[in-house]
């Protein structure tokens, strides 16, 4: 027999005329069965749903007889979403949802878009349903009484926990959600003392903790890690909807695929094909992967096909939140025909007039491809259309692997993070802000989070001493005597320290941002400062697709004016390229392997058959049991490069190593540059390639850490990461709103925090997970260790060559920023490396691209 709840949403079903997936009655049984767990869907398939409807059934079930009077009930689910922009159009269907079943309830929201005074209202009165992010929920539990704001609590959904498992603002969760399982815990004690039963929501701490995946390569472990260590396994669920989502993937080919190709090349010269699509379509969503990319694309756009300005749009994060919000509300009422975005879109918006995706450039992993092809047909049983538009011809091996990868099932895992102290120092200073903590309390309840689950008690005492007293090297230093202890509960007493690290919550770290505001008022969003710092008054700039020209920056705010030049800068923005991930560059190779053995099945290997023709006639085209290594002089020198097809963190790691063991047979100096199929060993003298080769160890794992050490500054790297973790370890300040600190200022007060730690206290645990994340998030150093094991197995192909292949062309192309000084154009420079070389087949430069004038730049030496 079915309880009252169920049949008022089976009701609200039929009214929809909505079909229940059989997933969604798993979630449904799952969840009335007091579960915890994971649900597995992919976007559009009405997840959202499979859990808020469960929730609202249990309620019900509560009481059948007064739910729909029932009014404030105080705060009983907690929603975190990763994206701002995901919490308003959840929140209308969900409070559409409970309009239609008759619940008197409120949804609302709290993110860093709330104005103070939607924020003092919740405060007075929480609505039933709260969609917030990580940083708002540590805000809230930075104030004062903060447990009496989850007396209620019932339920905790983490939205798109993959995105957030492997980030540091997954950290964040498992500790937010720690600390609200032990107010539970604490709660139910009280409530089964005084009433001998538990309340609704009854079971393990009195609250169910539910995360929503897209797939990735370790659900089981993404579990793990949502629901912590001390959570009865026998009480956990994992609901997949096994949907057989209908996806249409097609590579749009150039009419000519050039044999010499680089980087960025190709592009905007397939911009007819793609507006031939956006033509066909209802509505287009073109992806590129950085800001930048968006601007030239809108740009182009604009440029050459003007009948589309008033029905096109940008979106991207550094966009004003009006203008989001704009271009949001107008893809829902079907007014847009293309916008141009970044991962900004990535997440589940549902757009539903949005039928065709197109992705400029590699996503470089499948499951972003996937994430960003389900934007389009985003609704149950609809078919996602999705393109990819190569930027150079290898890329297009990338859209076959791309295929294969999705059709197997291959998809990526997202590794958690571990013992990252600055987080945990931040959390630790959060609860002293608000009621204070108990040091072995805290400790226990740490120590049952999947990220601090090795923390020792020696490293967490470190912590607390740090925080009170600026540990070994700061005690001096008031500004680091932050918490205070008074019998035995840590506590901040200074308003202005309370203040100061309110104001410094969160973990997400980025350059100092200056606003953009016309001159007349009005924001259009933010660009680096180091951007706005070189550009003079009368400069002309494009963003946010308007040509502006620049007119003064007052106190954290660039004013800018209309131009109508059509010619300027774009801004761009720190972030780097993404690399290549280890699943598709292992289905990469797959795919070369096919090639190298005759085999055709992809248009995309087919168009690049002169190519490949071309790569096998002047060296090799390697098979799965080989690594191929090209060797030729020029008048640079002595040229050697490796074909791993790792990815360019990996190459960056791997090209320094190698070096370092070559030089250890042979003095030398070398030169590197890298992509994400090889890399560059340049010298000024000849190499012993041969011996080289005849060394066991030249591709060795052993003493590969020493020899890490050795062969990069593994000091400046680490330097560089200890930026954004003494950010996030409340060891500088930013500043207040409107007053922030220079960039300059940041770094030269972090530089010298890390050369004192360095010197005084090497045993700093923040300077020893400097030093870790520098190994693993800069260098792979794990898939570099992978690599080359795998390599070590493989037989070596060595062949000496008289000019550049197609292989090797765009490695060298990137080498180009190793000259220091020039006039000429990038593309100038190119065309003269082609003819130098007698690289017949290279793609001439697009005629906007010549156009440019050109100018004195330099270069940075690799």
């Amino acid at each position: 027999m079915i309880s009252k709840g169920q049949q008022v949403i089976q009701q609200w079903y039929k009214q929809k005329n909505w079909h229940q997936f059989p997933f969604q009655q798993e979630m449904e049984a799952a969840y009335l069965s007091d579960y915890s767990g994971l649900l597995n869907a992919p976007t559009g398939s009405g997840k959202t749903f499979a859990l808020f409807l469960p929730f609202l059934a249990a309620f019900i079930n509560k009481h059948p007889d007064t739910y729909t009077t029932q009014k404030n009930n105080g705060l009983l689910m907690l929603w975190i979403t990763p994206l701002r922009a995901l919490t308003n159009d959840i929140r209308k269907a969900m409070q559409e949802t409970c309009d239609e079943i008759g619940l008197p309830w409120r949804i609302a929201t709290r993110t860093g878009d709330t104005s103070t005074a939607e924020k003092q209202a919740l405060k007075k009165k929480l609505p039933e349903v709260l969609l917030t992010t990580p940083e708002s929920l540590h805000l809230m539990l930075a104030q004062k009484d903060y447990p009496k704001m989850f007396n209620s609590l019932q339920v905790v959904v983490i939205d798109e926990w993959h995105e957030l498992l492997g980030t540091k603002r997954g950290v964040q969760v498992e500790l937010g959600l720690s600390r609200l399982k032990n107010l539970k815990v604490v709660q139910d004690i009280i409530a089964t003392i005084t009433e001998s039963s538990l309340p609704f929501g009854e079971g393990w701490g009195g609250v169910r903790i539910w995360g929503i995946s897209a797939t990735i390569g370790n659900l089981e472990q993404a579990a793990e890690v949502l629901l912590g260590n001390d959570f009865p396994p026998e009480r956990i669920k994992m609901v997949r909807a096994n949907l057989d989502k209908k996806l249409e993937i097609k590579s749009i080919i150039p009419d000519n695929v050039e044999n010499y190709s680089w980087a960025g090349h190709i592009g905007l010269k397939l911009l007819p094909q793609v507006m031939e699509i956006v033509a066909r379509s209802k509505t287009t969503l073109i992806f590129t992967n950085t800001r930048s990319q968006s601007e030239i694309w809108y740009h182009a756009i604009l440029d050459n096909y003007p009948e589309y300005a008033g029905i096109m749009a940008m979106h991207h994060g550094s966009l004003d939140n009006e203008l989001r919000n704009w271009v949001e509300q107008a893809l829902h009422a079907e007014a847009l025909k293309v916008v141009v975005c970044t991962s900004s879109l990535d997440l589940g918006v549902d757009f539903r007039p949005v039928d065709t995706v197109v992705q400029v450039g590699s996503p470089k992993g499948v499951a972003r491809f996937m994430q960003r092809a389900g934007r389009s047909g985003h609704h149950p049983g609809a078919i996602s259309r999705a393109y990819f538009v190569p930027t150079h011809s290898l890329e297009l091996l990338e859209g076959a692997a791309l295929k294969e990868a999705i059709k197997k099932g291959i998809f990526e895992s997202r590794d958690p993070m571990l013992l990252t102290m600055d987080v945990l120092i931040q959390y630790m200073v959060t609860l002293a802000v608000s009621d204070g903590f108990r040091a072995d309390e805290l400790f226990k309840e740490v120590k049952n989070t999947y990220a601090f689950a090795d923390i020792t008690r020696n490293e967490f005492g470190q912590l607390l001493d740090f925080i009170t007293s600026g540990g070994k090297t700061l005690a001096q230093y008031d500004e680091f005597l932050k918490v205070e202890v008074e019998d035995g509960l840590y506590k901040v007493n200074s308003r202005r320290v309370a203040m100061r690290h309110r104001l410094s919550i969160g973990t997400i770290t980025s350059e100092l941002s200056i606003r953009v505001k016309w001159l007349s008022g009005g924001s259009l969003g933010t660009i680096e400062e180091s951007f706005v710092s070189k550009l003079k008054p009368g400069n002309t700039f494009w963003f946010a697709g308007r040509s502006l020209e620049f007119i003064r920056v007052k106190e954290m705010t660039a004013y800018v004016k209309k131009s109508n030049s059509t010619k300027g800068l774009i801004p761009s923005w720190n972030g780097g390229r993404m690399p290549l991930s280890s699943q598709l560059s292992a289905v990469f190779r797959d795919k070369l392997d096919e090639v190298a053995h005759g085999i055709e099945k992809d248009e995309e290997v087919i168009a690049l058959k002169p190519l490949f023709n071309l790569q096998q006639q002047l060296s090799h085209l390697p098979q799965s049991h080989e690594f191929l290594i090209e060797s030729f002089k020029s008048r640079e020198g002595h040229h050697l490069l490796f074909y791993p097809f790792e990815g360019r963190l990996v190459h960056e790691g791997m090209a320094s190593l190698l070096a370092f063991r070559i030089s250890k047979i042979k003095t030398a100096s070398f030169s590197i540059a890298m992509n994400d199929y090889g890399f560059e060993l340049l010298t000024d003298e000849d190499v012993p390639i041969e011996q080289v080769l005849e060394d066991a160890s030249f591709f060795s794992i052993d003493n590969l850490l020493d020899d890490i050490q050795h062969s990069l500054n593994a000091n400046e790297m680490a330097r560089r990461r200890f930026r954004d973790i003494a950010h996030i370890g409340g060891l500088v300040f930013t500043g207040y709103p409107g007053q922030q600190v220079k960039n300059k200022h940041l770094q030269a007060s972090t530089s010298l925090l890390f050369e004192v730690f360095t010197e005084y206290e090497p045993d700093n645990l923040l300077v020893r997970q400097a030093y870790n994340e520098a190994l693993a998030f800069q260098l792979e150093e794990f898939r570099l260790r992978a690599a080359l094991q795998r390599i070590a197995t493989q037989t070596i192909i060595l062949k000496e060559i008289e000019r550049p292949t197609p292989f090797a062309f765009p490695i060298m192309v990137d080498s180009l920023g190793r000259e220091k000084l020039t006039t000429e154009t990038m593309e100038e420079r190119i065309a003269k490396m082609a003819r130098r070389y007698g690289a017949e087949g290279v793609a001439e430069p697009d005629d906007k691209r010549k156009s440019r004038k050109p100018g004195i730049t330099r270069k940075k030496g690799f």
